[in-house]
């Protein structure tokens, strides 16, 4: 497994091949202090077992797919899947794969592109697909731009899977949360979209205004509203970090694990559009490209 690592003076990355994963991201506190703001393990060779994502990209569908099937131009394909579910690209997903270091710059806005190519077929897909990630760093920002292409007619819906947590604390009540986001995905039983969109007014969804995160607990994707690319704002007052997730994407996935105190913001399609043609497209052909770009800026209070 192999590890880059590239700075400015407000902020730090250090990247993983295996997955493409987020290792550590490093920023200041109010008091000037490096803080690292993602969980993730400190032995590389730990995440091989782990199977929450920490840190990584996902695909080749990122979310749930129902049935763990789609059809696509009259053809079904069958994707791996648990419980009727197809979650996350399947049990090989990218998040599993070794990517490559296609790209590295240390320089003014340095960055680190990876890339992979995915078979035809693999967990399922059609196509042979060649995806790539870049994450620069630009003064208190990374930025973080997806591309792919295809030789035949597919889907795709990449993501990062981040935990973050922006203080020391074994809890998120320091932690306030802002949503752009007037709706939210209605799921079923299995946290499938059932397609319905719902307001988040007079909800425990509503967090258009900040309001403290205490012990609610969060697995829905919510629509941003698209007045403004800020589609999240978090801030922790215990060290007076403050956090705000940009993206061209239409759903932030927002997921509080039940294992430990962090949040994941994960900017992307609508989970189970393959099924959904109301939702947006996730459909990538040859000759077109897939692209997502994502940002999260940093700063203090």
């Amino acid at each position: 497994m192999k590890q880059l690592t590239i700075s400015t003076p407000h902020i730090t990355l250090i990247v993983l091949n295996y997955g493409a994963i987020i290792q550590k991201l490093l920023v200041k506190d109010a008091n000037g202090n490096t803080v690292n703001v993602v969980m993730g393990h400190d032995n590389a060779a730990d995440y091989l077992t782990d199977e929450r994502y920490l840190g990584a990209v996902v695909g080749r569908y990122a979310g749930r797919i129902s049935n763990g099937s789609f059809e696509l131009d009259r053809q079904i394909y069958h994707l791996h899947q648990e419980n009727g579910v197809h979650l996350h690209g399947g049990k090989e997903g990218f998040s599993k794969k070794y990517w490559t270091f296609e790209d590295v710059h240390y320089g003014n806005e340095p960055y680190i592109k990876l890339s992979y190519t995915s078979a035809h077929l693999e967990e399922g897909y059609p196509g042979n697909v060649k995806v790539s990630v870049t994450y620069k760093l630009k003064h208190n920002q990374l930025h973080m731009v997806y591309e792919a292409t295809t030789d035949r007619t597919t889907v795709i819906n990449l993501t990062n899977h981040s935990y973050f947590r922006l203080d020391d604390a074994p809890n998120l009540a320091a932690h306030k949360l802002q949503l752009n986001c007037s709706k939210y995905a209605e799921l079923d039983a299995k946290l499938v979209p059932t397609g319905k969109l719902l307001s988040v007014r007079k909800t425990e969804m509503d967090f258009r205004e900040p309001a403290n995160l205490g012990n609610i607990s969060l697995n829905h994707p919510f629509l941003v509203d698209r007045s403004t690319r800020i589609a999240a704002r978090m801030s922790s007052r215990f060290l007076g970090i403050m956090m705000e997730v940009l993206t061209d994407q239409p759903v932030l996935i927002v997921y509080t694990p039940p294992d430990m105190p962090a949040i994941c913001f994960e900017a992307q399609n609508f989970p189970d559009a393959p099924n959904r043609p109301k939702f947006p497209s996730s459909v990538l052909r040859p000759n077109d490209v897939y692209t997502q770009a994502t940002q999260y800026r940093f700063d203090v209070l």
